[in-house]
């Protein structure tokens, strides 16, 4: 009775925080079909007058639209991928592994969640750049480049994380400890355990990081901006530049190429919805 009380009330006020969320989608939905002119008429034009897709036809032929996809795919998916990997192996380490000094490390790993991405940007730069036998570098690191300006140096700073590590401990340690006992007695090592039982049992969390990361590596600017100085090597997120200039944005092209770059996201997001929600969830039960 008391949940049937506030479920009509607590309805409507998702419905409306789910409306204004929406509100500026919406808006950039209508702006990329809108002509130059609607856009900065002095009254404003809710819904174009003829709707029209050639804003999506022009500002793909502006640059190499097919490059900068495949690169920003690219990224993204290795980064994701490798991410899983490290991210659960770590998880899993910390969760039902006992080795000395396990709880130590996983605090060091937590301090990286108090550090803004900005404190690093330099340190990680400079690390990159000096990479020894990488990007003509000799074997101290010196003479070339490195990874700055490859897809290393894009994919290297993200592929670990401490809330990546800190979402599978926290899942893993969710698992009862008969799990373990099990594999022991069947003779499975620490290393089958993971690969043959908890894996398995991890759709939610992978789900959850997939979504995650996948937003995070796809969405980033600051980053690629700073690592990559060619147009060969442009994201998707640098690409959206091509739409300004020092006098004028084209916010009609602008506003055509961000709803293109949002689809991907949104798919991957409706396929891992379910498990998503139920990642964050489980991982936050027990601490």
């Amino acid at each position: 009775m008391e949940r049937t009380k506030y479920r009509i009330p607590l309805s409507a006020l998702m419905f409306i925080l789910s409306l204004v969320m929406l509100v500026p989608f919406g808006l950039m939905v209508l702006t990329s079909l809108k002509t130059m002119g609607e856009i900065q008429a002095s009254q404003f034009i809710f819904i174009p007058e003829h709707i029209s897709l050639t804003n999506y036809v022009q500002a793909m032929q502006r640059g190499d639209w097919s490059r900068y996809f495949f690169n920003s795919f690219f990224v993204t998916a290795i980064t994701v991928i490798v991410s899983l990997l490290i991210n659960s192996i770590a998880g899993y380490s910390f969760a039902r592994l006992h080795f000395k000094g396990r709880d130590l490390l996983f605090l060091i790993s937590l301090i990286g969640l108090m550090i803004p991405p900005q404190v690093t940007m330099i340190p990680v730069f400079l690390i990159l750049k000096h990479v020894p036998l990488a990007g003509g570098n000799d074997w101290l690191g010196e003479g070339g480049l490195g990874w700055i300006n490859s897809y290393m140096g894009l994919i290297a700073p993200y592929v670990a994380g401490s809330f990546g590590v800190f979402l599978f401990r926290q899942f893993y340690l969710n698992f009862p400890k008969d799990l373990d006992d099990a594999a022991k007695m069947d003779g499975l090592t620490a290393v089958k355990t993971y690969w043959h039982i908890y894996v398995p049992l991890s759709k939610p969390i992978f789900a959850t990081l997939v979504a995650l990361k996948a937003t995070q590596s796809w969405n980033e600017y600051t980053w690629p901006l700073i690592v990559t100085n060619s147009e060969t090597m442009r994201t998707v997120q640098l690409a959206l530049t091509l739409f300004r200039d020092e006098t004028q944005v084209q916010w009609n092209f602008l506003m055509a190429a961000t709803t293109l770059i949002v689809l991907p996201l949104m798919i991957v997001f409706l396929f891992a919805q379910k498990h998503f929600i139920e990642g964050i969830v489980t991982s936050g039960i027990k601490g």
